[in-house]
């Protein structure tokens, strides 16, 4: 069986996506129109400290409306830069962090069915905190942070709470690594993730800032200097 695309035609051409129709002829010669996303491929970090706490960070997501909790992540799309570059730049930029140790964890296609963006998430770990210079802008201004225990990011994934593709995936797989074990289970039935709250919102406790390489778990927004 073979499928062949007999044309394609681009819809849109965006600054991080493009999508096209293409014409796919069928196993069984048919003609059929796939619609087909052009993505940037990206690369997302499981940062590990000593203490076997994640860094969490929370962002504004304007497809949902809410803020997710997530793993440091971004786009590779600077000419020339190798996806490890791209995650090294991403985690000093979006952290203050640099790792001297990096092994790959999982690579992925977050949506196979339309998409063409492929991700690899990586481990880091050895920590040490770096000096930023100047504030952040734009949405990294409303970037926050925050050490979590790996245990308890496990929990907040397999409860729904943490939904975010890469976060879970990167989770899932560093918890396998470290012999990671948690028992939590949903009912068939739970509630399907609403598209309008915010993920284990912040309370005004939460916003107190922290220093140095794994901080306690409270929140600290990215733009500010510590």
């Amino acid at each position: 069986m073979t499928y062949e695309v007999v044309r394609s035609e681009h819809m849109y051409r965006g600054k991080i996506v493009s999508v096209r129709v293409d014409t796919v002829t069928e196993p069984d010669d048919s003609e059929t129109d796939r619609e087909v996303v052009e993505h940037v491929d990206s690369v997302a970090v499981v940062t590990l400290d000593e203490r076997q706490r994640v860094l969490l960070i929370r962002q504004y997501r304007q497809p949902f409306q809410q803020y997710l909790w997530e793993l440091p992540a971004g786009l590779c799309d600077k000419p020339g830069e190798q996806p490890l570059a791209t995650a090294r730049r991403e985690l000093e930029e979006e952290a203050g962090l640099k790792a001297a140790q990096w092994t790959t964890l999982v690579d992925m296609r977050p949506a196979p069915g339309m998409s063409t963006e492929m991700v690899r998430v990586y481990q880091a770990t050895q920590l040490t905190q770096q000096q930023r210079s100047g504030d952040a802008e734009g949405e990294e201004a409303d970037l926050h942070t925050r050490w979590t225990p790996l245990p308890e990011a496990l929990k907040q994934v397999l409860e729904g709470r943490i939904t975010n593709g890469l976060a879970v995936a990167g989770l899932l797989a560093v918890a396998v690594r470290v012999g990671l074990r948690d028992d939590t289970s949903r009912s068939a039935d739970a509630p399907w993730p609403a598209h309008t709250r915010d993920e284990h919102q912040l309370s005004t406790n939460d916003l107190t800032p922290q220093s140095g390489v794994g901080p306690s778990p409270a929140i600290y927004p990215i733009g500010r200097k510590r």
